[in-house]
């Protein structure tokens, strides 16, 4: 009847969600809310367990969520190297990709909270601030920490973290994944700046990372209404589509392209936008650093791929020489810098960004079809990469003296003798980024010099061996240092945590190790993902 009357309103119709298959994302987003609830409800006294407990549970049964939607994938008709399909009235992108994504943003998820959740290392405490709000040095604090405050608010952060790099490694328009940028940094500048040691560091370290960061978000901002008023929409296929059909506006497209790519490149920590990776890494507190190492560098490379290879594609020959020379400026300078480095976390800081540098070599290949792909490349590469890393800085929160973490290398000589477990776990993440065999930086490496070999782009992986050979000198540098140089005074002291710290370096020195020795499994995992669905 309503429909009938003049001037009545069409009804408007129910949006079709399949909740099943994005049910990973909802669970995550679930726990972040409801450990919101716990902050409010439950008594300080439980509420730190309550919080590991409930992110704990939940990163799992979302990760079980996630194999279930993965292995309920369907072919699309008319591509065989496509699973999956758009979801969520389009919002969405659950494809082949986006799932091995979730399931890796997810393993990482449960390592960053077994890190946040060790508290042996402090005296029974985290390794988080008491109060936040309270000056540092200040008689407030001291209080603080005498009546044992935590700031148990770090998980359902970490959760809404979480939530935002799977949203946005699997958004399929422009304004979702400007949405998830923000849900993933947001919680990310906060947990900067809740260090318990080296306060001002660490609040120094989340304003840079706030202030830089919130730069980048207005390029890619400013990029994305650029393209929209190019291509007027912000989905990902129709974009390709104005782009394949060459629509008058071409400065405006390879403006919004290039504002884009500065706003990702930022997130990923490359050449030059990359200023902010060393002190934010060194000041942050470590298990924040390595949970952003990780999930932060893989979310956001995806979604690169998943803007540059499915909207950008038919404009590839207007960005692939930018691409080409980031990669290799990235590549040498996060190589020949690291050398210089008398900092743990700072020389693994430019570490990364040489890391950056090899992962764009893999895209500036856009390779796609049977065997090594881009696509399948990089999601390799960032498993073994985010393994390592994780593991890499469990171990930086061992090394410890009177005032925390140690990180000067100067006090690491001789660590070997102190502690050849927690020596030789870190020689091996220390050979799996140089790239050394029968690690699983050596199986990633070659994925993506073989994509871009296969893709044409032989000179950047001229240039990559090069770079691995100037990294592979300081690392072993720091080897040596570990095993055959004398201790300075009484030498190193590695702390004892608890199970919980410890699994979290045998779980990566494991994977570190099968994905150098056996990588098959995975390799065939993310070679069966695909290529994205538009």
């Amino acid at each position: 009847m309503l429909a009938a009357l003049p001037g009545a309103r069409s009804p408007i119709d129910a949006p079709d969600i399949d909740y099943g298959t994005i049910s990973p994302l909802l669970i995550v987003l679930g726990v972040a809310v409801a450990g919101v609830l716990v902050e409010a409800f439950v008594p300080r006294a439980y509420r730190f367990v309550s919080q590991v407990g409930l992110a704990a549970v939940g990163v799992v049964a979302a990760f079980g969520a996630t194999v279930w939607v993965g292995t309920d994938l369907a072919p699309v008709e008319g591509d065989v190297t496509a699973r999956g399909g758009p979801t969520a009235m389009g919002a969405l992108s659950v494809d082949g990709p986006a799932v091995v994504t979730w399931a890796m943003l997810l393993f990482f998820g449960l390592l960053g909270v077994l890190l946040f959740a060790e508290r042996r290392l402090e005296g029974g405490l985290s390794a988080f601030t008491s109060q936040a709000a309270t000056p540092p040095g200040s008689v407030d604090e001291r209080r603080a920490t005498r009546l044992r405050i935590e700031h148990s608010e770090v998980f359902p952060l970490a959760m809404f973290a979480l939530a935002g790099m799977m949203f946005f490694a699997s958004a399929n328009d422009l304004l979702g994944m400007f949405v998830a940028l923000e849900v993933l940094s947001l919680p990310l500048y906060l947990m900067c700046g809740l260090a318990r040691r080296r306060r001002l560091l660490s609040q120094e370290a989340a304003m840079k990372y706030f202030l830089l960061g919130a730069f980048s978000s207005a390029f890619f901002l400013y990029g994305i209404a650029l393209v929209y008023g190019y291509a007027g929409s912000f989905d990902l296929a129709e974009i390709s589509t104005a782009v394949s059909n060459r629509i008058e506006g071409q400065t405006i497209l390879l403006a919004g392209m290039a504002l884009i790519l500065v706003g990702l490149l930022f997130k990923v920590a490359a050449v030059p936008f990359h200023a902010w990776t060393p002190d934010v890494y060194q000041g942050a507190p470590t298990p924040v650093t390595a949970f952003m190492a990780a999930g932060t560098k893989a979310a956001a490379f995806i979604a690169m791929l998943r803007i540059f290879f499915v909207a950008f594609g038919g404009a590839r020959w207007d960005w692939a020489p930018t691409v080409w020379v980031i990669a290799i400026v990235t590549m040498l300078f996060g190589a020949v810098v690291s050398i210089a480095q008398t900092d743990v976390k700072r020389m693994l800081a430019y570490s990364s960004i040489a890391h950056a540098g090899f992962l764009l070599v893999a895209m500036a290949g856009m390779v796609s079809g049977d065997g090594v792909t881009s696509v399948s490349a990089v999601l390799f590469y960032l498993i073994a990469y985010g393994a390592a890393v994780i593991g890499a800085f469990a171990v930086v929160t061992l090394v410890r003296d009177a005032g925390g973490e140690t990180t000067h290398l100067s006090r690491w000589a001789g660590l070997g003798k102190e502690s050849p477990v927690v020596a030789v776990a870190f020689t091996i993440f220390l050979l799996s980024f140089a790239g050394i065999p029968l690690t699983g930086g050596f199986i990633g490496k070659w994925t993506v010099f073989a994509a871009a070999w296969e893709g044409g782009a032989w000179p950047l992986v001229v240039v990559g061996v090069v770079a691995s050979a100037i990294a592979l000198f300081f690392y072993v540098r720091v080897v040596v240092l570990l095993f055959f140089a004398a201790p300075q005074g009484d030498g190193p002291s590695v702390a004892v945590p608890s199970p919980l710290t410890w699994s979290v370096v045998g779980i990566a020195v494991a994977v570190t190790i099968v994905l150098g020795v056996l990588p098959g499994s995975l390799l065939d995992l993310v070679q069966q993902a695909g290529a994205f669905v538009r």
